[in-house]
C-alpha cells in the first residue's frame, strides 16, 4: 500500500486514545497506557485488541504510487522506522502475530519484533489495485474526476465491497481470539478494516491516513466490552 502524496492534509484527532497528528511520538507504552489500552492479557476484553501496523517505507510509498501486489522492498529509513518502531512495542506481549503476505510488511515484524513468530495471513494484503498499480492518484483523477479508491475501487482490480468482504472476513477469524494481536500489513487495508471493525461504511476511510511504520489500535470500549472502537490511531516512532 501506500499513502498517495495528493492526499488532503491529515485530520488532527483528539479525544481519549486518539492521538493528535501533530503530537510526539516518542513514548508508546504510555500511549498505550493513556488510551485504556493494557499491554498484557489481563483485563480479558470481549475482544481482542489489534495492533495493526503498517509496514516501513517502501520507494513507491515515498513516491505516492499505489503499490498492492507488487513486490516493493523497504527503503533504507523504512527498515530504520520499523526498528524504531520496534523499541516502542517490545514491551508488548503479543497472542498471536500475523503479517501480509508481501514482503515488505514480513520484513517490518522481523525488524520491529525479530523475537517473534510470525502467520502469514492472506487477507491482510494490501487492496489490489488492479489497473491503476503503480500509478499516482493526481494522475488517475486526471482521467477520471473525483475518483476515490474507497467509493470506486480500481478496474482490474478489488472493488469497495469486495475488500469489504475480505476485511469483514478476517474480523470473523479474529474476533475468536484473545488478548493483544498483532497484524503487520498495509495503509489502504488498514482503513478500510478499521472501518469495518467499527461498523462503518469503507467510504468514510477517505478521511483517515496512515503514516509508514505506524502502529494503531482497534479493541473494545472498556465501559461498554461489545462496542468496537478505534482506540489508537497512526502512532508513528521519531527516529530521525
Amino acid at each position: 500500500m501506500n499513502t498517495p502524496r495528493d492526499t488532503a492534509r491529515k485530520p488532527v484527532a483528539s479525544g481519549k486514545g486518539l492521538l493528535a497528528m501533530d503530537e510526539s511520538n516518542s513514548a508508546c507504552a504510555r500511549r498505550f497506557a493513556a488510551a485504556g489500552m493494557p499491554q498484557t492479557e489481563e483485563a480479558g476484553r470481549a475482544y481482542p485488541r489489534l495492533y495493526v501496523i503498517r509496514h516501513g517505507e517502501t520507494a513507491w510509498s515515498l513516491s505516492g504510487q499505489h503499490t498492492g501486489r507488487t513486490d516493493i522492498p523497504l527503503t533504507a529509513r523504512g527498515r530504520a522506522g520499523a526498528v524504531a518502531l520496534g523499541r516502542e512495542i517490545r514491551d508488548v506481549q503479543f497472542s498471536h502475530i500475523f503479517a501480509s503476505p508481501m514482503r515488505r510488511a514480513q520484513r517490518t515484524c522481523e525488524l520491529a519484533r525479530p523475537d517473534l513468530t510470525t502467520e502469514i495471513e492472506p487477507d491482510l494484503g494490501e487492496w489490489d489495485y488492479g489497473d491503476y498499480e503503480g500509478k499516482l492518484s493526481v494522475d488517475i483523477r486526471a482521467k477520471r474526476p473525483g475518483w476515490s479508491v474507497f467509493r470506486d475501487g480500481c478496474p482490474g482490480g478489488e472493488t469497495p465491497v469486495g475488500i469489504a468482504d475480505r476485511a469483514d472476513r478476517l474480523i470473523a477469524r479474529l474476533g475468536a481470539l484473545t488478548g493483544n494481536v498483532a497484524l503487520f500489513t498495509h495503509g489502504q487495508f488498514a482503513c478500510v478494516l478499521a472501518m469495518r471493525w467499527t461498523g462503518m461504511p469503507i467510504a468514510e476511510a477517505t478521511h483517515f491516513v496512515l503514516d509508514t511504520a505506524s502502529v494503531s489500535i482497534l479493541a473494545s470500549n472498556p465501559d461498554h466490552p461489545e462496542v468496537r472502537v478505534i482506540a489508537l490511531w497512526n502512532l508513528t516512532p521519531n527516529f530521525e
